[in-house]
């Protein structure tokens, strides 16, 4: 959700220096990348023998060597290594996946670490806090980051409540520039989402906590006369090693505040291997490697067989959007499924100004017309998939803290390949000619967003 507003910021936004995306010309030709793909799972790091043989089962035999080379150079790139013996289950709209959430903070034993942009003070968000609350008072230490712009509009009565009640509570980067003189970073905004419980079971993708998530879309849903659309989303629970990575994104980001440090827990139990997939945690921050950015990039550029994304918010850069381009012009089937309403909308018309160069270029552009978009995933080649909170926009790769996971492997990837073709069946194609049949009022939006994308 774009809770971020212009008007939250005012003259500041001007005043601020304005940050850069890295130049991956270098990524287009061979790096320095490992022969073998670096592998660690429960008992450690795994040798390039055993590293080398679970990826030969694991990517399956049509792809396997670009998939392999593709695994090295994103390990090049990103610094981040493969790890396996995860159990990755697909979990699609609110209702779903706010069960599952809260199933597992049901059970919480230890610790409960919870990091999001939006927290709302509405019948889900009570909900939500309410059950978080009673596991303070079982002895459960709950710890929460939420980004200070995403909960503008939530009463800090909710947060006190919390608070009063044992909650460890940090707030991401206040609004007012007098919390941190001379470190004030009003536009780098936490939009992650991460929920760990007890260092053994983990949470991400796009869900916020807010009442939008109470009602589904109608993804898979056999009731097509339904009036009003719930929101299509994503998110991804994890058991297994994996489970230790995302908990460490969530411990940096808290000790990078340099607030009140958290109560000494166990956080990181030992994790057993608890399935068969194999995945890459990957997370940014503004100023930071750029590790999210740089995967997608290697990803596309890539592609040999198919590109297939879905994305609530879509206002690329010049490399991403390239590379795409490319991609479709060397037989890629590239198909992008976009919102056709959403809650930003300024970011909307910023992505309407690229149909026509993405339509010229081959790519085939979709808008979800079942459901308010605001999932964030991509399945590329049929292997490589990635569900996460970051958006194909300068907002995220950018300005926001961001986290996603990589899952390698067919059998996942036919996961994600069936929720795609699922969602084109709620989506209408745009045509090249019907787009330049738009009004003139409508070009003139797209252009006065193109101009503010930077800050959207």
């Amino acid at each position: 959700m774009r809770s971020l507003r212009l008007w939250a910021f005012g003259p500041c936004l001007l005043l601020s220096a304005c940050a850069r995306l890295p130049d991956l010309n270098h990524l287009k030709a061979p790096v320095q990348s490992p022969a073998n793909p670096s592998v660690v799972n429960s008992q450690g790091r795994m040798t390039s023998k055993a590293a080398a043989a679970l990826l030969a089962r694991r990517l399956g035999p049509s792809n396997r060597d670009a998939a392999v080379m593709l695994a090295g150079l994103e390990e090049a790139a990103t610094g981040r290594p493969l790890i396996a013996g995860n159990k990755v289950t697909l979990l699609f709209d609110g209702p779903v996946i706010m069960a599952a959430m809260m199933e597992a903070i049901s059970a919480a034993k230890e610790t409960i670490n919870l990091e999001t942009y939006l927290f709302d003070q509405d019948p889900l968000g009570t909900k939500f806090a309410d059950l978080l609350i009673a596991k303070q008072k079982e002895g459960v230490q709950v710890s929460i980051i939420y980004d200070s712009v995403g909960t503008l509009g939530t009463p800090q009565v909710f947060f006190d409540r919390m608070q009063q009640a044992g909650i460890r509570l940090l707030p991401f980067h206040p609004v007012s520039p007098f919390h941190k003189l001379g470190r004030w970073r009003i536009n780098n905004r936490d939009h992650r989402k991460i929920l760990v419980v007890d260092g053994k079971v983990a949470f991400t993708g796009g869900v916020n906590i807010t009442a939008a998530y109470a009602r589904s879309s109608l993804f898979r849903s056999k009731a097509k006369n339904r009036t009003s659309v719930g929101w299509r989303d994503t998110h991804i629970q994890i058991e297994g090693p994996a489970v230790a990575a995302l908990q460490w994104v969530f411990l940096d980001n808290w000790a990078s505040q340099k607030e009140v440090d958290l109560p000494v827990r166990d956080y990181l139990p030992p994790l057993p291997q608890m399935g068969n997939q194999v995945l890459r945690v990957l997370s940014s921050r503004p100023g930071g490697d750029f590790e999210i950015y740089k995967a997608h990039f290697l990803a596309i550029e890539g592609a040999t067989k198919s590109i297939h994304i879905t994305v609530a918010y879509f206002v690329p850069d010049v490399q991403i959007m390239d590379a795409l381009v490319r991609a479709a012009q060397r037989g890629v089937d590239v198909k992008i499924i976009l919102p056709s309403v959403s809650d930003g909308g300024l970011v909307l018309q910023a992505g309407h100004s690229f149909y026509r160069r993405m339509l010229e270029g081959g790519i085939k552009v979709f808008e979800l017309r079942t459901a308010v978009l605001h999932a964030k995933t991509a399945v590329i080649d049929g292997s490589w998939s990635t569900v996460g909170s970051t958006n194909l926009d300068m907002r995220s790769f950018l300005h926001n803290k961001e986290v996603n996971v990589v899952v390698l492997g067919d059998d996942f990837g036919r996961e994600m390949e069936r929720a795609f073709q699922d969602d084109l069946k709620g989506a209408d194609q745009i045509s090249l000619e019907r787009w330049k049949q738009r009004p003139h009022g409508q070009r003139f939006k797209e252009w006065v967003a193109r101009l503010l994308s930077y800050w959207l």
